[in-house]
């Protein structure tokens, strides 16, 4: 099988060297989260990215996938011609080791990464109606976006012309709402802080160690970036680069790190989770298996 995590981290570097940060949805409205049609669940983490650049490249208008088994099921079918994309999905797998002073056998459980090919909603026909995208609820991202900053309990201070988390005092900086052209990118902004927020050793304990080959502050400002962008995709609100001055460091650190992409995107999925009030669930199996 090809190097997944190879294949992936080429398609993050060409998009980054192009100017389109992988995490930012590409889609009409700037909003949506890639979700599976047949179950509603969104995807998660590395394949979200690896979702958005499909979308990218193709132009497609929906944000919906399910597999060829899933089509069928609901009495549809991928149109003639069409080809998939690729998610990855991690599954646990006990292997034995050598035989110790201690035991005849060993077991250890490690990670294995899956491939699936998945199908956009614009490529299936006779989907059911109740799949049209007309029918979705409408949505108030604003009104959003303001509830999980309210409910985090993060503590927020306004004023001066800077946007930063300061973690010595545990509390987000921002230059009052009002300098903002638009509302959404006020809140962009201050979701791309609260990810940061996530990290103190009070939440999820994120130190800035980074990961070896890049610097500590270039790897926490790549979580925040997707964290951030994850969460402006829940709530509605179009994400934006936030800090444009690492794309260097990323790329340099991306080219000899094939499996750097899925650990920074396990933790912005996590530090996401822990911000929309899911922290309590066990772990996902990608945030295991890349924590180390």
């Amino acid at each position: 099988m090809n190097d997944l995590y190879q294949a992936v981290t080429e398609r993050v570097v060409a998009a980054l060297e192009a100017g389109t940060p992988p995490w930012i949805a590409p889609w009409q409205d700037g909003t949506a989260i890639p979700s599976n049609l047949a179950t509603g669940k969104p995807y998660r983490g590395i394949n979200v990215l690896m979702l958005h650049l499909e979308t990218a490249a193709r132009g497609f208008p929906d944000s919906r996938w399910l597999t060829l088994k899933q089509a069928n099921a609901l009495g549809a079918r991928v149109k003639r011609g069409e080809h998939g994309a690729t998610v990855v999905f991690f599954k646990w797998k006990e292997v034995g080791e050598e035989a110790s002073e201690a035991t005849d056998e060993t077991k250890r459980v490690v990670p294995m990464l899956r491939a699936y090919t998945v199908f956009n909603a614009s490529q299936v026909e006779f989907l059911p109606e109740r799949f049209d995208l007309g029918q979705q609820p409408q949505w108030h991202p604003a009104a959003e976006a303001e509830t999980l900053l309210r409910e985090s309990g993060a503590t927020i201070r306004h004023g001066g012309n800077r946007a930063c988390y300061l973690p010595g005092e545990d509390l987000i900086q921002l230059p009052p709402p009002a300098w903002f052209p638009e509302a959404e990118g006020y809140y962009a902004t201050a979701l791309h802080e609260l990810t940061h927020w996530t990290g103190h050793s009070a939440r999820l304990n994120r130190p800035l160690g980074g990961r070896h080959g890049i610097e500590a502050y270039a790897y926490e400002e790549l979580v925040a970036e997707m964290g951030a962008a994850f969460l402006c995709a829940h709530c509605g609100i179009p994400s934006h680069l936030e800090h444009a001055a690492y794309i260097e460091a990323w790329l340099a650190a991306l080219r000899h790190d094939k499996r750097l992409i899925f650990v920074a995107a396990a933790a912005a999925q996590k530090a996401a989770d822990f911000v929309l009030g899911t922290a309590h669930v066990a772990p996902s199996p990608e945030a295991e298996a890349l924590a180390a």
